[in-house]
């Protein structure tokens, strides 16, 4: 049986446009998580290029066939960073924009950690830290043994790689060559209870990595063009699994949340909510759009 041919990645876009979606997603992740009103908000908006460069250029999906057989596979296994994840499918078409203000609601498939059958998109049901990332390696082997062109992604963090489990993952994807697996490493040094070198240091976490064998790459978790450039690297190394170690600064983009740990897990409330979304550019246009009760609307 002949497949039909894998889904297609966006267009490309320039540094302008891809700027302006990683901001929409971060005013997305606060308008949520204060209408909610608990969260996670930190670490959401540090991933914000990370998914705008994932979901705007590189992953090929198709919204209207979610679940194509030939398609590229995301899991965010730091399933508490999960508006980030939301605020792009919803952007790329997966569902409506309209659902996202009910994050964290009775009755929402839009759960406080993705939910696999909840929400189109969605690849697998995380939270638990250490088990995405297994999953997405058992993903990545059962393409290779049925030689589908697909790629796996997972998106981890440094606080989860104080687990066991992950290390485990690593020696066994560099083991099976793991070629069309890449990890995007969530660097930013912050986890719920403070700065992960005083709760567990993880240490050179990429230099592990490479221990393990697989091909690492050091990069600006903020920057296009070096996201773009080691993603083409990686699918380019196909003997080995590839780690992009993306430096990253919790609560980008926001002055008051940036590198501060209480807003790993903390939403802001009314004054913090609309000082956030004026730092970002709000009002825009592409949000009101789709206005929502509450400050989707201003």
């Amino acid at each position: 049986m002949t497949l039909a041919a894998p889904p297609q990645a966006p267009a490309p876009q320039d540094a302008t446009e891809m700027a302006e979606i990683a901001n929409r997603i971060r005013r997305d992740v606060i308008r949520m998580v204060h209408a909610a009103g608990c969260g996670h908000p930190g670490g959401p908006l540090g991933l914000a290029e990370i998914f705008a460069t994932l979901y705007f250029q590189e992953l090929r999906l198709d919204p209207e066939n979610s679940e194509h057989p030939l398609r590229d596979r995301l899991i965010l296994s730091n399933g508490h960073c999960c508006a980030v994840l939301y605020s792009s499918l919803a952007r790329r078409g997966f569902f409506p924009v309209e659902k996202l203000h009910t994050f964290r609601k009775f009755g929402s498939p839009l759960q406080g950690h993705p939910h696999r059958g909840a929400l189109p998109g969605i690849e697998m049901s995380t939270g638990s830290l250490g088990n995405g990332v297994s999953v997405a390696a058992g993903m990545a082997l059962a393409a290779k043994m049925d030689r589908l062109d697909s790629r796996i992604y997972a998106i981890t963090s440094d606080g989860e790689s104080q687990e066991g489990q992950p290390w485990e993952m690593a020696t066994a994807a560099a083991h099976y060559g793991l070629g069309n697996l890449t990890l995007l490493l969530d660097w930013n040094g912050i986890q719920i209870d403070g700065r992960t070198e005083d709760v567990m240091n993880p240490g050179d976490i990429g230099a592990k990595y490479a221990a393990f064998g697989w091909h690492v790459q050091e990069i600006d978790g903020h920057d296009f063009q070096a996201l773009s450039a080691a993603l083409a690297a990686a699918k380019a190394e196909t003997e080995r699994p590839s780690l992009l170690a993306c430096r990253t600064m919790i609560g980008k983009g926001v002055s008051y949340m940036e590198d501060v740990s209480d807003f790993h897990g903390m939403a802001p409330d009314d004054e913090q909510a609309i000082l956030a979304l004026k730092e970002l550019g709000d009002p825009s246009p592409d949000d009101l759009d789709h206005a929502s009760p509450g400050l989707w609307s201003t």
